[in-house]
């Protein structure tokens, strides 16, 4: 039974769905597009739905200008108050998570995933019991919002 369990786990995480890691929240995605192509297309949707972009962060070009290389690896601080200053409201350390953010990066073996914190995550790490429809919310949109940019 053990050797089933593990072979059907590995089968689940070399699949192309979205994998979460529970111990840490991290939530991750296959792309078919390339790092600068996956951001591009996340930063089209999340401004079609008036979310405001805070930042978007090229961490290979920075390791570049420090003599240091790192494969592709770029990142996006995103947020909406309407949502995000509810998770504040029932627990003002939710603000350090916040605004959320997307990773898109490049593997070993060249694969690209677009990586995220779990919302529920989120809520677990800074006890915040009382905002469940919030957190549902949030879950399904970036669920959403990372499928369109990376399918």
């Amino acid at each position: 039974m053990k050797k089933l369990l593990g072979v059907m786990t590995a089968l689940l995480l070399m699949s192309g769905l979205a994998q979460a890691d529970a111990d840490n929240g991290l939530i991750s995605q296959k792309s078919q597009y390339s790092v600068k192509e996956t951001l591009d297309r996340l930063e089209d949707v999340l401004r079609k739905k008036r979310f405001t972009i805070v930042l978007r962060l090229r961490h290979d070009a920075s390791a570049e200008k420090s003599g240091l290389s790192l494969r592709p690896t770029e990142l996006l601080l995103f947020g909406n108050p309407k949502v995000g200053t509810h998770l504040m409201a029932s627990q003002q350390t939710a603000g350090i998570d916040l605004p959320m953010k997307m990773l898109a990066w490049k593997d070993e073996a060249g694969q690209v995933w677009l990586s995220y914190n779990d919302p529920a995550y989120i809520a677990r790490r800074h006890g915040i019991t009382d905002r469940d429809k919030i957190v549902a919310k949030m879950s399904k949109a970036l669920d959403n919002f990372s499928h369109l940019a990376t399918e």
